[in-house]
């Protein structure tokens, strides 16, 4: 199927690795071009060569917790590339732990890059959207579920997908899409560090994939398929939907 996204950019923040490079592998493999954000230039550098090198991606060193992230990377897009047809919202995962015990420090850090630099970046790319523009976020089953020793998730990311269904119906008007994406287990360095935390980490995957009616986790390659299609005019009609890719793992409607 042609995504038809050839020559269009996309900005994903947190696309050095995992789901947000997942992602940008495919845009790229479809034709568009990309600029991606870590907080660790070696980490941007490499992206960029493993994407095709500045032909097709341009990458830059930005925290999303950092008030002037976004308006570096949407200006850095619109230089190089002369337009923004997409937003891809991804960062880090917040500290586990208790909410008897994480900090109001550690509340207040991941908010800043959880909550309101996600919804910064959307801000910012709105006005230079086109019409069929299209902005994701990318969050977890914690939007429907709380789980276990994850509470700063637990607490952040439902109001994170609220406010993304309500941008949908803000920005809608002009044609311009906002989805969520409701991600499960997937097989990320995330994912494989939450193991690790555990005394038994083999014990760990064998309950959590359990739970899964597929029976195991997913891989970033299939999370990247699914967002670059949503970001797509492939998707024209879909938007203000937390589209779940999590095997079956959340038994809710």
């Amino acid at each position: 199927m042609d995504l038809r996204i050839y020559d269009r950019v996309f900005l994903i923040t947190g696309g050095t690795k995992g789901l947000g490079l997942a992602a940008a592998r495919t845009l790229v493999a479809e034709g568009a071009r990309v600029v991606v954000s870590s907080r660790s230039q070696d980490a941007v550098d490499e992206a960029v060569a493993m994407l095709g090198g500045p032909e097709h991606a341009l990458g830059i060193a930005a925290d999303n917790a950092d008030v002037q992230a976004a308006d570096q990377l949407v200006a850095a897009a619109l230089d190089r590339f002369g337009r923004l047809d997409g937003v891809l919202i991804s960062v880090g995962g917040p500290p586990t732990g208790p909410i008897t015990t994480i900090t109001d420090d550690q509340w207040r850090d991941s908010f800043e890059s959880v909550f309101l630099g996600a919804l910064r970046f959307a801000r910012t790319a709105a006005p230079v959207l086109p019409p069929d523009g299209a902005i994701g976020f990318v969050l977890s089953l914690s939007v429907k579920s709380p789980w276990p020793n994850m509470s700063v998730s637990n607490g952040l990311r439902p109001g994170l997908a609220m406010a993304a269904k309500t941008l949908a119906d803000e920005l809608g008007p002009r044609g311009i899409r906002v989805n969520g994406f409701v991600v499960g287990s997937i097989a990320t360095d995330r994912l494989k560090s939450l193991e690790q935390a555990n005394d038994d980490p083999q014990r760990a995957r064998a309950e959590r994939t359990a739970e899964i009616p597929l029976r195991r986790y997913g891989t970033p390659e299939e999370f990247g398929r699914m967002a670059a299609v949503i970001l797509s005019p492939t998707a024209s009609y879909i938007t203000g939907t937390m589209i779940h890719i999590d095997g079956g793992a959340l038994r809710t409607l």
